[in-house]
Order: C-alpha cells, then structure tokens, then sequence
C-alpha cells in the first residue's frame, strides 16, 4: 500500500519557484518575444498536459 503525505508549507513554496523557473526557461529560450493571451494559455495547457504524464 502506498503511503501518501502532505506537502509542508515549505515543500509547497519549493514547488512554486520550480514551477516559476520552468517557464522562464521555456519563455526566454524561444524566439519569440511577445506572446498573446491565447497562446500563453496553449503553452500552459501543453506544460500542464506534459507534467501529468510524468
């Protein structure tokens, strides 16, 4: 049986920065230096798609 815990509140702010960090990577490593609404939000989907499939 798998043993499952809560995050600390510590644990939770580390995951934010991670979180935060990837996307500078992604957003600083394109070409492109504008983005509109519609195609942040694809690029989210398309990060929170890949992170459930790890």
């Amino acid at each position: 049986m798998e043993e499952t815990r809560d995050m600390t509140e510590k644990e939770m702010q580390t995951v934010r920065k991670a979180t935060l960090y990837d996307l500078r990577l992604i957003f600083t490593s394109g070409e492109k230096k504008q983005y509109s609404t519609e195609e942040l939000v694809e690029l989210l989907d398309k990060i929170a798609l890949a992170k459930e499939q790890e």
